[in-house]
């Protein structure tokens, strides 16, 4: 798998990332440990989570992995704080204290002493600026984290951040995918001009993109439950539905995957440096890593380009 730096520092991910938010939840340990073993053997190195993600629990299974399944030197841990969610409802608190607290509660989740990229993970109104960033400079400092970043921040709070940081922000994820292009007009060429790579997560469109939902919506899938139906069905739409039609027909007539054609897409554009994949099963994770992660021919990449344009 290609490696590539994030932004304009020196650190070096895999064109895939391994999320997993998933994990401790419908990813239990077992399947865990065989994905992430696919992910390594297919030459992937970044492995993404935040504290957040069950509640800390998938941080944990993760460090329960390291040592027996992959070594922590041979790969790149990321992970966030700032944000918790509590009977379904999420709070945002990015003060001093809390990424800080955070962040030292993530270390020990994961069992070792600094984490290769930190971010916080969203942006708080309620916090000042200055006081967020201090917290990933002081992280930066004493040896906690190796880089930092920014998470979900928009254009102009992404600017803002870079503009008034008095040291390096390497990286900003963000939903980013051809079901969903809305970086493209203010965060991307923030990003860029800042000098952050865009670490993209759900650059399968949540899924929709691989093509499963195109005739019913599977019994096993997201989109069947209740509890997380509404982080899939606005992509199940009209309009996103015509897009992944024409991710199918591009696929079809390349000898591709839809999924291998829209990775394949979204890391050819401007500033991305990597793509977090999430799969929930080993199946998953072995058809994602299958894929080419070829450039597109420009006309086939131009015709998904018009028919993916946001309105």
């Amino acid at each position: 798998m290609q490696q590539r730096y994030v932004g304009n520092s020196g650190l070096r991910v895999s064109a895939l990332s391994l999320g997993t938010m998933s994990w401790a939840g419908d990813t239990d340990e077992q399947d865990a440990t065989e994905i992430l073993r696919t992910f390594i053997e297919g030459g992937g190195k970044l492995i993404d989570t935040a504290a957040s993600y069950a509640d800390g629990r998938a941080e944990a299974m993760i460090g329960s992995l390291l040592g027996d399944v992959v070594s922590r030197t041979e790969v790149c841990i990321s992970t966030k704080a700032g944000m918790s969610t509590s009977d379904g409802r999420r709070t945002v608190d990015t003060s001093r204290n809390a990424l800080l607290t955070g962040l030292d509660a993530s270390l020990a989740r994961l069992g070792t002493d600094y984490v290769d990229l930190w971010f916080a993970q969203a942006w708080d109104g309620n916090v000042p600026l200055d006081e967020t960033l201090s917290a990933l400079e002081f992280a930066l400092r004493s040896g906690r984290a190796r880089y930092v970043g920014i998470s979900n921040f928009n254009g102009w709070q992404s600017a803002k951040a870079a503009a008034v940081a008095g040291f390096p922000l390497v990286a900003a994820q963000a939903e980013y995918s051809l079901l969903h292009r809305t970086p493209e007009a203010e965060l991307i060429p923030a990003v860029e001009d800042a000098g952050l790579g865009l670490m993209a997560w759900a650059p399968l469109g949540r899924g929709v993109l691989t093509g499963k939902y195109r005739s019913s919506i599977p019994a096993d899938s997201r989109a069947s439950r209740n509890d997380s139906a509404p982080y899939v069905e606005p992509y199940l739409a009209p309009q996103p539905s015509s897009v992944v039609e024409a991710v199918a027909m591009a696929a079809k007539g390349l000898g591709r995957t839809p999924l291998d054609v829209s990775l394949s897409w979204l890391l050819a554009q401007h500033g991305v440096a990597t793509a977090i994949i999430g799969p929930r099963t080993p199946v998953q994770a072995k058809e994602i890593l299958a894929a080419h992660l070829t450039r597109l021919p420009p006309e086939i990449a131009r015709a998904l380009e018009d028919v993916s344009l946001p309105a």
